[in-house]
């Protein structure tokens, strides 16, 4: 769900381009939108494809079902590329679906360098997955107590996450 929406039900063209970017970086990697165990760390998808775009690790996102031959690499690439413009925090820096598919249909168009994804949450959240790995390793701990050591905490603005069982 785009941010603008989520947090103020604004709906524009935008929002659909969003709802686009996320879609095609969920068919690339083979991940849903949502949490996903990365080896140690539990991540969000359009955190974890910023991150390896900015280190040069894009690659690390692609499904290993597409891995097959260098040219498709080479295609795929573009597509996170495309993906990221889509899902940019500011709506303005955002693409037309127009621009999209001039971007997908011509191999020749420059794209211009993507910023950071709305709902990008950074790699200093270790304290708030150390407590659901500590809640979950005492499952016979009282509901009360562990509500005690439930943190509220929003990174981004967008969202607001507590961390407590249900």
């Amino acid at each position: 769900m785009a941010p603008e929406y989520a947090m103020h039900g604004q709906f524009s063209v935008k929002s659909d381009v969003f709802s686009f970017g996320v879609l095609v970086l969920e068919i690339l990697s083979g991940q849903k939108n949502t949490c996903f165990r990365n080896g140690e760390s539990v991540e969000d998808l359009l955190s974890y494809a910023w991150t390896n775009w900015q280190e040069g690790t894009a690659t690390n996102l692609i499904d290993p079902m597409f891995r097959g031959s260098s040219g498709l690499v080479r295609d795929i690439m573009r597509y996170i590329h495309i993906a990221l413009l889509c899902v940019q925090e500011n709506i303005g820096d955002r693409p037309t679906m127009a621009a999209v598919v001039l971007m997908l249909s011509s191999l020749s168009l420059s794209l211009p360098v993507p910023s950071g994804p709305a709902y990008y949450t950074h790699d200093d959240i270790s304290p708030e997955i150390s407590l659901i790995k500590e809640y979950n390793s005492r499952s016979s701990e009282p509901r009360e107590l562990a509500k005690t050591k439930s943190i509220s905490s929003s990174r981004n603005e967008a969202s607001i996450t507590e961390l407590y069982p249900r």
